[in-house]
Parts: structure tokens; C-alpha cells; sequence
């Protein structure tokens, strides 16, 4: 044993660079092999210990054991790890406190170094999943349950609830698919009681959103009544919602008190909108007493707006002034909880904070910022109009007290808005002195508010025709809002209406680029072009308008008629009828189509269109002469009888309706009732010709014994008339001086005698059709003989050029209600 221990050489002492190359075969694994000692140690019962399982050489420090000769020696722990510097696959790892590790030996001897390992290969592939296996298909199954639940979400939030009613179904399936293969593989503990749970409340979303009632209450009763689901109770909420929608308001308040019992406490906003459902259901029954206990709770535990506002309307329902008032006072007194506008405005010309300030200004919470206030604002003005003229004893005074209490709160702005309110309600009654002075309080006021009251009142003296005084009070919301559109456009109304057409169109034209969206600008400005017959310009107005606004019947009525203008019949005919969609009930509109198509020589179009006219209109003189006019064209006399007599009744001082049916009924052959129904008109109007003319030639062709008294009456009428003429003619020829007598005698003589039977205005339909019974055969000539020629001559489609006189009436009533709808803008604010 002592041959493999080495003495050191006895050397100089005074050599101090001795024993630095001196090697300590102590340290030498590679010769432990030929160590008797240590193998006679490895074949003690520490060596026959169990192998070594551990492949990875471990770094855990290792006490040394000694050898009998007193060399120290690393050897394997008790637990089975190699201690530091133990071989591993042939490789000597040194001592860490020796020798760094990786650095060894055998890597010098021509192993490469390799400190990760990375030259034992590729690790051996992951093990193929078994597709076939159960848990593996519970898995893809449990996957696609979870996309159907998605895709159905989805398809509701994109508007298809079809779609997503399909989906929902569909993944209801699967999943109970899904359960049924869970119990076979686990024991039913194992279930996923979520994925359950969400399938079922999609569900039941969907039945309910496609108003499919029943199913919906029948899933959301297997969820709340499954005692596995956690928190299902507060699904009778949406039971209860249900039952509000189909108006069963005593299960809808059952449901949600449950919903309220099962919710606890510190869940406090739940349990506030809980409140407020069973306060709305108990308005919705009547039950005014019960909901106003339902809106003061929420109220005193957390004040809301729309709790207050439903409060107020309780209030007013059973009549309480003084509870009104005090919940307006209420009601003003909510926080809204938003930052102020001075928040926005930068305190410093620090160009970072200013791009901050710009980002923040218009993002999504400052948007909400505005929504809430507009919320708040829209409430209040409702409940003061709705209170104001209950609470006190006149609606002016309520007025006065709700601007008063809103002054004192946080909503100043809306006092003015209130006060403008009060003169629309004056106005409402018919009082319009009171609305004007009210109104003119606030030329001392601010810009923006004296502008508004400005407006309106030249919107008022506008309705009244007074329009040097709208034309005043227009200047005057000019000057103090030069940015105002309605200012702008009541001023282009008073200018259009003095018949500067130019003009208006500047001002028009002003309040597009101040607000491009002011339709009443736009409409007006097209108007302005048709009277300056720039027809162009005004269709091109016409039709952005009518991207605008796509089911506006004015603009429809507009572009047709400009169509029309153009004489383009096909375009104004394409556009009618999109108007007769819109309000397919319109007079107006369908007389007008029957016209374009009568005009293009479509009569049985035409005939159809007048015809829907009527009965929608029967009082329309045009459209009553075309039809009668159309059946006596088409021989059935008879039929146009009914027509005549209608008109006769809307215009009975008219002698011409009533010849006109005294003549169908000769052209039907019924003699004895046109000739009674000429003895009848003979005695309203004794001095009308054409009558006496009728009433000779039938007593005449019967062989009655009146036929010389009518004749003795007939020359007796002529001689008058002629007299009549003489004396009109030397009357004109006194004003006039000399002249031609023939010509003034011929251009007097359709209108001497407004009482003879013809007395519309020249070229109208009434003139002509007097004219041609004037045309008919003389008392000398044969009766029979006459007749085809007389409705040949005497019946000549009264309607045909005639056309322009519905167009014009429906073009007027367009025109002259032009600016009713459109010249208040936003200033004046309605109910």
C-alpha cells in the first residue's frame, strides 16, 4: 500500500521557486483503477449499495473520504447521487473547486468540448397522440362546443339572430353529446359545469332576442333550478324582463323580487337596477303609490337620474305639486360625475401638453362625458315642461319657479333654454304677443342666446307675412352668431321673399359652409335656382338632398318636378313614382302622374292615376273634369254623369257642371231628364243663354208647348246682351279715344257678363268648355242630325293642354310651405 505513496524530495530551503512543478498524485483520478485502496473501498458494502440511477453529473458539494493511507477521495452519496467528480459515461467531471467544469483531461485527449450536451443528438420525438382515444375526442368536442357558443355571440352582436339562434342550437346539441361521452370515460364529478352553463344562458339569450318567449323561460327554468349552478338566481332578472315584454307585469314584479331576495347586499348597483325594473312595472299597472316607493329607496341610497325622473312622473300622475317640486329639486341635485369643459382647455403654450390636451378632447371617455350630459339635460327639460304647468296656477308661472331652481344648480345653460321653451308653449296656445315679448327679453343676453330668440322671433313675423320685421330680427341673430345656419337661412327666406333670388342664395349658400348639414339650406338654395331657372344647379341641390334625407317626399316632389322643367317626362315619371311609395295616399302626386302619362298619350295609365287621385281626393276640380271628360270621350255618357254632379256641388254658382249634365244625360238618350235637368238650372241662373238655347231646341224636337216662351225669353236675353255690349263699347271708346271698334268689341266680349254662364279667367278649362256649348247647333237646325256632331266639337279631351294646373298647385303648395318645417332650425325647441 505504501508504493503509491510519494515522500517529498528534500530540497533547499533558501529555494523559493522550489515545489511549484511538483505533481500530487493525490489529485490523479485517471490512476484510481490501480489504486488497491480504493478499490479494496469500492468492494466494501458502501460499493454494493443499489446503482447509481442519475445520469447528470450533480454539482452538490461531497465531503472527501479517506483512504486508509490518507489520500481523500470523492465517492457516490447515500442517496444514490455522484458526488463531485464521480466518472459519468467514461468521463472524469473534475472538482469544482479545482478545476473549472467542462475543462477535463479526456476533453484534451480529443473529446470536443461540449458543455450542453449538444453532441448526444436530437432528443427522441414527443410520443403521437392517439386521435382515437377518448379523452382526445372529449377534448375536440369540448373545442368546438366553445367556438359554436362564440359564433353565436358574434351572429347576435352582428344583427343576425337567426344565425345565432341556429348556432346556440347547434351547440346545445354537442354539448349534451359531449356529456354523455364525459359519464361513459370519468365519473360524472368531472363534468364541466361551466361549459353547461354558458351553452344553456346563450340559449335562452337567443330565444329571447328572437322573441321566441316561451323557449327562453323554459332554459333559463332548467338553469335556475340546477342546484350545481352557482349564482343562478340572478337569471330571474332576465325571467322577469320577459315577462315585462309580454305585458305580464304581475309575474315580471314576482320574478324580480326573487331576483332581489337571492342577490346579497353588498351587491348594491344589481340590487339599484333590480329596483328600478319593479318600479317601472308598478308605473306600467298603475300602481303609482308602489313605484314611488321603489324611485325614493333608489334615491336615497343612490340618487339617479333616471330613478328621479320616474319619480317626477309618478308624482305628476297622482297630482302631488309639492312632492313634484321636490323631486325636480331632486332630480337637479344628481352628480353627474364628468370633469368640467375648463379640464380641456391647456394652461400653458407646452406643446407636449397641448397635443395631450388635443388627443383627450374627443376620445371615447369625453364622448361619454357628453352623452351623460345631454342625458341629464334632456330629463330635466322634460320634467320641467311636464311640471310646469301643474305646479303653479298658470304654466307661466311654474316656468318662472323652474328656471329659478335651475339657476341655482349646476345646469345654468339650461335656464335660457327653459325660457325659450315658454314662448314655444305660448305660442302653442295661440298667443303670440306673449311669445314675442318673451322672446324679446333676451336681446340683452349673451351672443349665443340672443341669437336663438332672434331666430325665432324672425321665424314668428316670417309665419305672419310681416317681413320687415323678420328681416330685422334675421340682421339681428346675424350680427350676434354670424356662425348660426338657422339665422342665415331665416335671412335668405326674408330676402327670397322680397324676390332677391340672388341674394337669398348667398345667404343660403353662407349657412352651408358654416353647418353643411343644414338640409333647410340646401332644399332652399335648390328653390332659389328654379326661379332663376337654372335648372342644373338646382337638380344637383335636389338630388344631395335626397342622399341626405332618402325618403323625404318634398325632394321626391322637387326632382320630379324639376324633370319636369327639363322636359324629360321619362325621369319626372321614374321619380313620381318613388314619391307615390313614400306617401302613396297623395293627391297631389298621383293627379300629377296621370297628368305626365296623359300628356305622353297613355290614357289607360292615366286613367288609372286619376282615378286613385279621386279616391283618395274627391273634391279636386281638375281631376273630376279629366275623369268626366274621359267617359264622355269613351262614349259611356253616364258614367261621367256622377262627376259632373260632384263638381256641381263643390262649385254650385258654376252654371257650367250643371250643362255639362244635363248634356250627358241628351247623350244618353234620356231626353225627359235633360230636359228637366235644363228647366232646373233655367230657374237658378233665368239669364244664362246656352240654357235657353237647350231648352228651345228640345221643347222644339218633343213638340212641348214651353218652346215658345223660351224662345220669346232667348231673344229677349240676346237683345239685352247686345244693348250691354253697345253701352260697354261707347264707355271703352270714351276712355280709349278712337280705335278699332271691331277689335275692342271682339276683346270685351268674353267677359262683360260674369253671371251669363262663362265667367272663368281666359284659357282656363271652364272658358272652353262654355265656349264649345256656346258652338252648338242653332234652335233651326235638326236636333238628331246635330247630335254626333256636337259631341265631336263639344267634347274635345278638356284636359289635354291643360295639364300645367295641378303641376302649378301641387309646385305652389310645395313652394308656400317651404320654409314652414325648416326655418326654425334648433333653436326653437319642441315638445
Amino acid at each position: 500500500m505504501m508504493q503509491n505513496v510519494h515522500l517529498a524530495p528534500e530540497t533547499d530551503e533558501d529555494d523559493l521557486y522550489s515545489g511549484y512543478n511538483d505533481y500530487n498524485p493525490t489529485y490523479d483520478a485517471e490512476e484510481l483503477e490501480n489504486d488497491t485502496a480504493f478499490q479494496q473501498a469500492v468492494r466494501t458494502s458502501h460499493g454494493r449499495r443499489p446503482p447509481i440511477t442519475a445520469k447528470i453529473p450533480s454539482t452538490a458539494v461531497a465531503r472527501p473520504v479517506a483512504t486508509g493511507c490518507g489520500s481523500k477521495t470523492s465517492l457516490a452519496s447515500s442517496m444514490g447521487r455522484p458526488m463531485t467528480g464521480a466518472i459519468q459515461d467514461g468521463v472524469t467531471r473534475p472538482m469544482t473547486a479545482v478545476r473549472a467544469a467542462g475543462f477535463t483531461k479526456a476533453a484534451l485527449r480529443g473529446s470536443a468540448f461540449d458543455p450542453l450536451g449538444q453532441s448526444r443528438g436530437p432528443a427522441p420525438p414527443l410520443e403521437a397522440r392517439n386521435e382515437d382515444s377518448p379523452e382526445e375526442k372529449i377534448r375536440q368536442l369540448e373545442k368546438k362546443v366553445n367556438e359554436l357558443v362564440e359564433e353565436s355571440c358574434i351572429a347576435n352582436s352582428c344583427g343576425d339572430l337567426k344565425l345565432a339562434l341556429e348556432k346556440a342550437k347547434d351547440a346545445g346539441r354537442k354539448e349534451r353529446v359531449l356529456v354523455r361521452q364525459r359519464e361513459q370515460v370519468t365519473s360524472p364529478e368531472n363534468i364541466n359545469l361551466d361549459l353547461t352553463y354558458s351553452v344553456l344562458f346563450n340559449l335562452a339569450s337567443q330565444y329571447s332576442a328572437n322573441e321566441m318567449y316561451a323557449e327562453a323561460l323554459n332554459t333559463y327554468q332548467v338553469i335556475v333550478k340546477n342546484k350545481m349552478f352557482s349564482n343562478a338566481g340572478r337569471l330571474k332578472v332576465n325571467m322577469g324582463n320577459i315577462y315585462l315584454k309580454q305585458r305580464n307585469y304581475s309575474k315580471a314584479i314576482k320574478f324580480y323580487r326573487m331576483a332581489l331576495d337571492q342577490i346579497p347586499s353588498v351587491h348594491k348597483e344589481m340590487r339599484i337596477k333590480i329596483m328600478q325594473n319593479i318600479g317601472v312595472t308598478f308605473i306600467k299597472t298603475g300602481q303609482y303609490s308602489d313605484a314611488i316607493s321603489s324611485f325614493e329607496h333608489i334615491m336615497s341610497v343612490a340618487p339617479d337620474l333616471k330613478a328621479g325622473f320616474n319619480l317626477i312622473l309618478s308624482y305628476f300622475a297622482v297630482g302631488d305639486r309639492e312632492k313634484m317640486k321636490k323631486a325636480f329639486q331632486k332630480l337637479i341635485a344628481v352628480p353627474l360625475e364628468i370633469d368640467e369643459d375648463d379640464r380641456y382647455v391647456s394652461p400653458s403654450d407646452d406643446p407636449h401638453t397641448n397635443l395631450v390636451i388635443e388627443a383627450i378632447k374627443n376620445d371615447h371617455l369625453r364622448q361619454m362625458e357628453r352623452e351623460r350630459k345631454a342625458t341629464a339635460e334632456k330629463y330635466i327639460m322634460t320634467a320641467a315642461k311636464l311640471i310646469a304647468p301643474v305646479i303653479e296656477t298658470s304654466f307661466a308661472v311654474g316656468y318662472d319657479w323652474c328656471v329659478e331652481v335651475v339657476k341655482a344648480s349646476q345646469y345654468v345653460e339650461l335656464a335660457n333654454d327653459l325660457e325659450i321653451n315658454k314662448a314655444v308653449t305660448y305660442l302653442r296656445q295661440k298667443d303670440f304677443n306673449q311669445a314675442v315679448e318673451t322672446l324679446k327679453t333676451f336681446e340683452k343676453k349673451d351672443s349665443r342666446v340672443k341669437s336663438a330668440a332672434a331666430t325665432n322671433l324672425s321665424f314668428l313675423y316670417y309665419l305672419e307675412n310681416e317681413f320687415v320685421q323678420a328681416s330685422s330680427y334675421a340682421d339681428l341673430a346675424v350680427n350676434s352668431d354670424r356662425y348660426n345656419p338657422s339665422a342665415l337661412t331665416n335671412k335668405g327666406n326674408t330676402v327670397f321673399a322680397n324676390g332677391d333670388y340672388e341674394k337669398a342664395a348667398e345667404f343660403y349658400k353662407e349657412a352651408l359652409r358654416n353647418d353643411s348639414s343644414c338640409t333647410e339650406a340646401l332644399y332652399n338654395i335648390g328653390l332659389t335656382y328654379k326661379k332663376l331657372n337654372r335648372l342644373d344647379e338646382a337638380l344637383d341641390c335636389f338630388l344631395k338632398l335626397h342622399a341626405i334625407l332618402r325618403n323625404s317626399a318634398q325632394v321626391l316632389y322637387q326632382i320630379a318636378n324639376v324633370y319636369e322643367l327639363m322636359e324629360d317626362p321619362s325621369q319626372a315619371v321614374e321619380w313620381l313614382m318613388q314619391l307615390i311609395s313614400v306617401v302613396p295616399t297623395d293627391c297631389r302626386a298621383l293627379s300629377q302622374l296621370g297628368g305626365l302619362y296623359d300628356r305622353e298619350g297613355d290614357k289607360s295609365q292615366a286613367f288609372q292615376y286619376y282615378c286613385e287621385s279621386y279616391r283618395y281626393f274627391p273634391s279636386n276640380i281638375e281631376v273630376i273634369e279629366w275623369l268626366g271628360a274621359y267617359y264622355i270621350d269613351t262614349q259611356f255618357c253616364e258614367k261621367a254623369i256622377q262627376y259632373f254632379e260632384r263638381a256641381s256641388l263643390i262649385q254650385p254658382t258654376q252654371v257650367k257642371w250643371q250643362l255639362m249634365v244635363a248634356s250627358c244625360f241628351r247623350r244618353s238618350g234620356n231626353y225627359q231628364k235633360a230636359l228637366d235637368t235644363y228647366k232646373d238650372i233655367h230657374r237658378k241662373f233665368p239669364e244664362n243663354v246656352e240654357c235657353l238655347r237647350f231648352l228651345v231646341r228640345l221643347c222644339t224636337d218633343i213638340g212641348l208647348k214651353e218652346v215658345q216662351e223660351y224662345a220669346t225669353k232667348l231673344k229677349r236675353l240676346e237683345k239685352m246682351k247686345e244693348i250691354r255690349e253697345q253701352v260697354s263699347y261707347r264707355v271703352k271708346s270714351g276712355r280709349d279715344g278712337s280705335g278699332g271698334p271691331r277689335g275692342r268689341r271682339d276683346g270685351s266680349a268674353g267677359s262683360v257678363f260674369p253671371d251669363s254662364g262663362h265667367s272663368c279667367s281666359a284659357g282656363s278649362k271652364g272658358e272652353r268648355l262654355s265656349a264649345q256649348l256656346r258652338a252648338l247647333p242653332g234652335t233651326d237646325e235638326a236636333y238628331e242630325s246635330s247630335s254626333n256632331k256636337e259631341l265631336d266639337a263639344s267634347y274635345v279631351d278638356p284636359l289635354g293642354p291643360q295639364i300645367e294646373r295641378p303641376k302649378t298647385a301641387a309646385k305652389k303648395r310645395v313652394d308656400e310651405d317651404d320654409f314652414a318645417d325648416e326655418e326654425l332650425g334648433d333653436d326653437l325647441l319642441p315638445e
